[in-house]
């Protein structure tokens, strides 16, 4: 197989695509927009979702791309070999077009040609699905795998291959994973799902053939999808015979700067490797997560929330390495510079990246000691092992100690926490419980009802009139919707005042009650721009465009879905304004029928 750097391995995957018809799209923001399901763009088909439910994509029904993701459920298990918060995911999908027959023989080609990745077809497993009461044992995958030239000792039938929904409705289908042998197997009986780690994955074909109903009935879709992944970081590892994903080119430079700014050398103890691990991975993260389109700051919620818990983490690995506040800015810029060639939105959010990090460095590290003293003595005088919630909370609110890192050092000393009396403290004092932000880490395809569709068509309205009442400067920073309200984020110094929100909410319901039209019109980048359409230009590959005009006082590119013409929303109602982070704040609204 062929030893290849990140770039090399990007650019042959969309090459590769595109001769095979592909047009390709820009990566998405890491920050959804308007899905209440996710806080993160955690797969590339996220931001693709309108499109595999049936909407036209301006680019047509073949694309491909690589899209920055972000997955928080294993933060804790960050330090070992393969875990990252942050990644990239190389991916390409048929919208209704091609299928099996196309997509299975084309994987093949990209894994074992020499002109691509080199990889001998011996050292190759694959899984497909091994059926069930809602659809056939994929032997139509098995068979076209096989004609390629895959062995059929290669090819195992599992239960688990079948994608989807992770919601309650939604496409669906089963998958088809591809695998590297990369040492003996086990046992007889061992498979790609055996956790002995004989096998390692590095891509997923999956093949959308059915849409799961609210009863629970699994129906043929009329438009059949193909939607792929593969993951940028671990491929690199298989190619370059890397055992850890932080052994590749794209920590190189950031594991170079931290040696030679701690004094400490990489792989010297376990301690120091997992310090410089979760350093380097939560840096990384912070950086794309404050750099990214529509960057968020440190808070204590949501997105702001899982910002400041990967910060705050690493500031504390960065004291057992003797990491100071420079030094940790010096692996951010290092991380900017990395990557500013393949996402421009970095550099040009340079200043802001390295503002956020400092503040919260500093914030943290006033009391990241004292904190630490205080935990000692919790600990010495414990009765039992068990550290009580309200103890906990008393950590976070007084020390800023996330109850992530509260449980990570009761951990390491054998001892538990309370975690359910944490969130009812928690609850008390008005804040956002971790409970609540844990549900919002299923991943799934976003219901496309009225309800939501209305308020998304309210969004614009609500963005218009802020920038007619207030400012011509202001611009959305951020939005969710959910079937009940939406919520949008938008740059404002200082609070509205009581009489522009009464304006805003006026004229959003003026324009509702004439009942305009939403038009739908496909135009290139540099033609919205010109006819003034509000949206982010830095689409270095021009791409077609879909716009919404809603008359002349809204004028938005956007992906969807909205109301078909403004009588629809009913009435436009203003719930509450407040701070959002600095500099920015936020409106939520619902609309009354």
């Amino acid at each position: 197989m062929k030893k290849l750097t990140s770039e090399e391995l990007r650019n042959k995957y969309i090459e590769f695509f595109k001769d095979k018809g592909h047009k390709q799209i820009a990566s998405a923001s890491v920050i959804p927009e308007n899905d209440p399901t996710v806080l993160f763009t955690t797969a590339g088909m996220h931001p693709l979702v309108p499109y595999l439910l049936g909407e036209k994509h301006p680019q047509g029904n073949r694309l491909t791309d690589f899209q920055k993701c972000v997955r928080t459920g294993d933060i804790d298990e960050v330090g070992d070999n393969s875990h990252c918060t942050f990644f990239e995911m190389l991916g390409n999908w048929s919208l209704g077009d091609y299928f099996k027959q196309e997509m299975i023989p084309w994987s093949y080609e990209f894994l074992t040609s020499e002109k691509y990745l080199g990889i001998d077809k011996s050292q190759i497993a694959v899984t497909v699905f091994a059926g069930n009461e809602n659809s056939p044992r994929d032997t139509e995958s098995a068979k076209i795998w096989e004609e390629c030239g895959i062995a059929k000792e290669d090819i195992y039938y599992l239960p688990d291959n079948w994608w989807g929904p992770a919601g309650t409705t939604g496409p669906c289908g089963p998958d088809s994973e591809m695998f590297i042998k990369v040492k003996e197997k086990c046992c007889e009986a061992c498979n790609p799902s055996c956790d002995c780690g004989a096998f390692l994955e590095i891509w997923n074909d999956v093949f959308m053939a059915y849409n799961k109903t609210a009863d629970g009935k699994f129906e043929p879709l009329a438009q059949r999808n193909v939607d792929t992944g593969m993951g940028l970081e671990r491929t690199l590892c298989v190619l370059n015979g890397k055992k850890s994903v932080y052994d590749t080119d794209l920590f190189e430079d950031a594991l170079k700067k931290l040696e030679e700014v701690t004094g400490l050398t990489y792989g010297s103890d376990a301690g120091v490797t997992k310090a410089f691990r979760v350093i380097l991975d939560h840096t990384r993260t912070a950086v794309f997560m404050i750099g990214d389109q529509k960057g968020i700051v440190p808070s204590n919620i949501d997105q702001g929330y899982i910002l400041r818990r990967l910060l705050r983490r690493a500031i504390r690995y960065a004291r057992q390495v003797n990491l100071n506040d420079e030094g940790l800015l010096e692996i951010a810029k290092t991380f900017i510079q990395k990557y500013e060639n393949v996402y421009p939105e970095l550099q040009q959010n340079r200043e802001k990246i390295i503002t956020e990090i400092a503040k919260e460095h500093q914030k943290f590290s006033r009391t990241l000691e004292a904190g630490l003293r205080e935990f000692e003595k919790v600990v010495k005088k414990l009765d039992g092992n068990t550290i009580d919630g309200t103890t906990a909370f008393h950590l976070f609110e007084t020390f800023g100690f996330p109850i992530e890192i509260t449980q990570e050092l009761a951990k390491e000393r054998n001892l538990n926490v309370d975690e359910q009396g944490f969130k009812d403290a928690f609850a008390k004092h008005q804040q956002l419980s971790r409970a609540g932000s844990e549900q919002k880490f299923a991943c799934g395809l976003a219901d496309n009802q009225e309800a939501t569709t209305n308020l998304h068509t309210a969004t614009h309205l609500l963005h218009a009139a802020l920038k007619k009442v207030i400012s011509p400067d202001i611009n959305q920073k951020g939005s969710n919707i959910t079937a009940e309200r939406l919520r949008f984020d938008f740059n404002l110094p200082r609070p509205c005042t009581m009489e522009e929100l009464a304006e805003v909410e006026q004229m959003v319901n003026d324009v509702i009650k004439q009942n305009i039209p939403v038009v739908m019109q496909e135009k290139s980048c540099e033609q919205a721009k010109q006819e003034n359409f509000i949206g982010l230009f830095d689409n270095k590959y021009g791409e077609t465009v879909k716009t919404y005009s809603i008359g002349e006082f809204s004028k938005e590119i956007c992906g969807g879905p909205h109301a078909k013409q403004t009588g629809d929303l009913g009435t436009f109602k203003i719930v509450k304004e407040q701070s959002s982070g600095a500099g920015v704040r936020r409106i939520k609204a619902i609309l009354e029928k």
